[in-house]
Order: structure tokens, then C-alpha cells, then sequence
């Protein structure tokens, strides 16, 4: 059968991929540290079970309204009250996850041969989106000498006939987050040019140290007109199997995307977004973050000392998110559990058969120097794991 053009071009999910085959070798009976889940390894706390169960036995199983009230009004009073952001309940918009809400806003957006600017390394989905859209994703290289991070001038180098840029802030795969002032001086030079800007603030719970959280598009009075906010309930409140996300946006766009949907796939699940509306209102959430929170910072702090304690191996440590991503490339050259590594797949590929620890390729992200290990892990998995890779790589 002939498939659209469109989609030959399209790469399976490389986190994906190697979840599913560390947890094939599982069911096989193999005992392996699975670095590569992006996702808390926390339940979703009990308060938002209980309200779905609760919806469920009322009998909230039909079709809702684009999108109930109350979760729309809890929304604009969260992006208030803790990101200094005022929106109307019509500019938010509900969606199946955060990939499906930036999916949705991409295909709006986005006409054939727009040309939209990804900043290296990224998450793997975005220049996927862009080109199922038609467009065109146009790579900032960053690496470790800038951690990771874009700069202001970079934006005005590349904006040159560019419609929107993705910012990921704290950052898959790397873990890194944009300072305030470093996200204040990029603002100045995207108001110096006519760019939209797709802010991916997913992680905004997951932050560390001294590391201050800012909404890009608080930064200054012309950005909400310039700016589409992305969130989602999957990693702050350890919701990913409930499939809720949502944006902020002009009202262009919020009407754009609703009118999409109605076609695709008409709204989020019903008793979820009464999960989904306890989340944002029970007095209890906050307290819920932070004991997660801190156990991903102990965690993040522990991974990334052992990383740079293997020989061969240098690892920014992450101020967000729940990443390390170190940079490997020391090691190719080398032949590791009877496999040539000459790049971040062979590296991966030596590590999961070798040593039974399962970890991302750089490459997918855009960076092949690099592996992506996530510590949404027990720490005792993550100790068994690098006890491994370091044996290998020894």
C-alpha cells in the first residue's frame, strides 16, 4: 500500500524504541536499569485518582463540552497565581498530552515550507511535528561550551524568514534551564523579530538548587500576543497515562486548534479532566510536587556526580527535569560487549546488551556525542545500572 509522502520522512520515537525493548528484555527475564522512561516513577498521588472515581461512579462517561468550565477556570487562576500570566478560559485550550497540544498548534501555524527554529539538542518529537505540518525545522547548535542553552544573537542570526521558535525550558534531553535574565535577553531579541514562540514548560514543577522557574511569556507585556505556553499534568503530578495536556494562547490560535479537534478528536476524557480540575484545586498538590521534587534533585545530583566519576564520561549537572545528558564520545572508537562503537546508537546498543543498562542515543536529540539517562528511577536502579556501565566501560 502506498503511504503519503509525509510520513515516509517520519522516524519512529528513539525513547520510545528503547522503553519498549528494555521492557521486552524484562518479560524475557533480564534484569535491566532502564534509564531511558521519561516519566515519574511516582503513582499519581491519591486525592486525583479518587476525583476521576468519583466522576466515574456519578457517571461522567459522555462527551463533554470544549472544555468544562470549572478545569478552564482553575487553569487561568494557576497560570495567575504562579506564573504572573492573565488569560481568558477561551485562550486555554485542553488536549490528549502535551504532544498532542503542541501537535495541534504546529499544524495551525505552520504552512508548507514555513521554516520553524529548533534549538539543539531537542526533544525528538519537535522536528517531527514540524514536518508532518509541511514545514521546515531549522536546527541552533548549542552543545556543552553553552550549555546547552541558545543564545540572543543566535535568534537574531536565524530569524531571517523563520515563522516560530521552540523553547524547552527546563530542557528534554539535556536537563538544563534558562536562567530568568538569560530568558529575559532572549525576549528582547525575539521582539526584534517577527517570531512566534512555542514554549514547552512541561517541566516547570521539576526545578533545582537555586534555579528560578520564569513563564517566557511574563517577561515582558508584548510577549502573550507572541507567545503559545504548553503544560500538562503528566510530570508535576505523575499523570502520564491520563493523557491530559493543554495551551495558552492568543484567541486566533486557541479557536484554530479547537476547530482542528472537533474533526480529530473532539475533547479530552470526561472523569480525567474531573482528575485533572482536583489537581489544580486540592490544597494537597503542592506538598505532593515538592516530595517529588526533591527526590528527583537528591536523584539528579547523585547520577550526574557518578557520571563524571566514569572515566571517559562528562555530565552537566541538571537544573531541571528529570535527564542527565553526559557526553560519551570518548568512548567510540572502542569496541564494548563485542559491538564497534563509533556514535550514541552503538554506544546504547553496547550498553543495553553488555551491561543490561538502557539508556537514549544522542543522535535522535541532535546531539550524537551524547546519551540521554533519565533518573525518574528508584535510586537503587540507578545505582545497579551505572555499576554496570561503568564495569563496561572499564
Amino acid at each position: 500500500m502506498k503511504l503519503a509522502r509525509r510520513i515516509e520522512s517520519v522516524g519512529a520515537s528513539a525513547t520510545i524504541a528503547i522503553t519498549t525493548r528494555a521492557r521486552q528484555l524484562r518479560s524475557e527475564g533480564v534484569d535491566v536499569a532502564n534509564f531511558g522512561a521519561g516519566e515519574p516513577d511516582f503513582d499519581t498521588p491519591d486525592f486525583i485518582k479518587d476525583a476521576a472515581k468519583k466522576a466515574l461512579d456519578a457517571g461522567d462517561t459522555k462527551y463533554v463540552p470544549q472544555k468544562s468550565k470549572a478545569l478552564l477556570d482553575a487553569i487561568v487562576e494557576k497560570l495567575r497565581r504562579e506564573n504572573g500570566l492573565t488569560y481568558a478560559p477561551e485562550q486555554i485550550v485542553m488536549a490528549f498530552g502535551g504532544k498532542h497540544a503542541l501537535a495541534a498548534v504546529i499544524d495551525v501555524l505552520v504552512d508548507a515550507g514555513d521554516k520553524v527554529l529548533i534549538p539543539e539538542p531537542y526533544w525528538v518529537s519537535y522536528p517531527e511535528m514540524v514536518r508532518l505540518a509541511g514545514g521546515e525545522p531549522v536546527f541552533i547548535p548549542t552543545g556543552r561550551k553553552q550549555d546547552f542553552k541558545i543564545t540572543p544573537q543566535q535568534v537574531l542570526d536565524y530569524a531571517r524568514g523563520a515563522k516560530c521558535l521552540i523553547l524547552n525550558s527546563p530542557s528534554n534531553p539535556t536537563g538544563v534551564t534558562y536562567t530568568p535574565d538569560e530568558l529575559s535577553a532572549i525576549a528582547q531579541a525575539v521582539l526584534k523579530t517577527d517570531l512566534i514562540v512555542l514554549s514547552d514548560e512541561i517541566y516547570e514543577k521539576l526545578v533545582y538548587g537555586a534555579t528560578k522557574f520564569v513563564s517566557f511569556a511574563a517577561l515582558d507585556p508584548a510577549l502573550p500576543a507572541r507567545t503559545i505556553t504548553f503544560n500538562g499534568l503528566s510530570k508535576a503530578f505523575s499523570m502520564t497515562g491520563w493523557r491530559l495536556g493543554w495551551f495558552a494562547a492568543p484567541k486566533d490560535v486557541a479557536g484554530a486548534v479547537r476547530r482542528l479537534m472537533d474533526h480529530q478528536t473532539t475533547n479530552p476524557v470526561s472523569f480525567a479532566q474531573a482528575a485533572a480540575l482536583a489537581a489544580y484545586t486540592d490544597p494537597r498538590a503542592a506538598a505532593t510536587i515538592e516530595v517529588m521534587r526533591q527526590e528527583f534533585e537528591n536523584r539528579g545530583r547523585h547520577m550526574a556526580k557518578r557520571l563524571n566519576a566514569i572515566k571517559g564520561i562528562s555530565c552537566v549537572e541538571p537544573t531541571g527535569a528529570f535527564y542527565c545528558f553526559p557526553d560519551v564520545s570518548a568512548h567510540y572508537g572502542r569496541t564494548l560487549a563485542g559491538i564497534n562503537v563509533t556514535d550514541s546508537m552503538s554506544f546504547a546498543k553496547a550498553s543495553l546488551e553488555g551491561a543490561g543498562a538502557a539508556l537514549v542515543p544522542g543522535a535522535p536529540f541532535g546531539d550524537d556525542a551524547c546519551v540521554r539517562l533519565s533518573f525518574a528511577i528508584s535510586l537503587d536502579e540507578i545505582n545497579r545500572g551505572l555499576d554496570r556501565l561503568e564495569k563496561l566501560l572499564a
